[in-house]
């Protein structure tokens, strides 16, 4: 059994074990995966409530709809991005905050996902993910963060073996997800602290330090969840084979 208190320990000395390298793949990891599906509503929105729609005349409307079609074309770019070139730098990113956990890792390591020669099935698996959680997402917030943290584990699953299937790559999230998903979400909450400092630093720290630290925090939750799946039988040293060859 694991302890938030552990878990951040270990997280931070793997972030201080190679500092600037873990904030760099961080920062490319978190710019090439980030959301912009909301984009252009929150452009309308805050157009909108500037200007009451019945003061617009004929300029303001068309200024309106270029700005809207050029947030719309943009969107779209980033999110075929993300789903075509950020998804691989995700699993590139897992897999050197596994081996940063152990050993100081190489940023070069946030190209593992498209060296791994099964770019097309990962791909597809992490847009899969995504859209599931989006989908649960839509019927209520709750349903969807509870299966946003079942999902949570597959990224790092492939980072460890990239030629699992996609069904046994969901199967195995969800086995190491069970009965953790609350305590994993508490995990999240316990770094409040640190977001609200972000949010007063306009993001500086969010970046320099936040950001960094869940993420090798999280690392060290698949470590031990990994370990709990091998030692109750939910999967086998083949299909989990280990990061660093012992």
């Amino acid at each position: 059994m694991w302890t938030r208190k552990d878990l951040k320990t270990i997280g931070k000395a793997a972030l201080h074990r190679n500092y600037w390298v873990t904030v760099l793949v961080t920062l490319i990891y978190g710019f090439l995966a980030a959301d912009y599906s909301d984009r252009v509503f929150d452009f309308v929105k805050e157009s909108l409530s500037d200007n009451p729609v019945e003061m617009w005349g004929p300029v303001a409307w068309t200024i309106l709809a270029v700005g809207v079609t050029i947030i719309l074309i943009w969107t779209v770019i980033m999110i075929l991005v993300r789903i075509f070139i950020g998804n691989m730098i995700e699993i590139g990113s897992m897999r050197y905050y596994l081996e940063n956990s152990e050993k100081k890792s190489s940023l070069g390591l946030i190209l593992y996902g498209f060296q791994s020669g099964h770019y097309g099935k990962n791909t597809l698996t992490l847009f899969l993910r995504d859209l599931y959680s989006v989908l649960w997402t839509l019927l209520l917030i709750v349903p969807g963060i509870i299966k946003s943290l079942e999902y949570s584990m597959i990224p790092y699953i492939l980072a460890e073996n990239p030629q699992m299937s996609r069904k046994r790559a969901f199967e195995l999230s969800k086995a190491m997800m069970d009965g953790q998903k609350w305590d994993a979400f508490v995990l999240d909450l316990s770094f409040i602290g640190w977001f609200i400092l972000g949010g007063i630093t306009l993001g500086v720290v969010d970046v320099m330090y936040t950001n960094p630290y869940v993420n090798t925090t999280w690392a060290e939750l698949y470590k031990v969840s990994r370990r709990r799946a091998l030692e109750k039988g939910f999967a086998t040293s083949e299909e989990l084979p280990g990061i660093i060859p012992e």
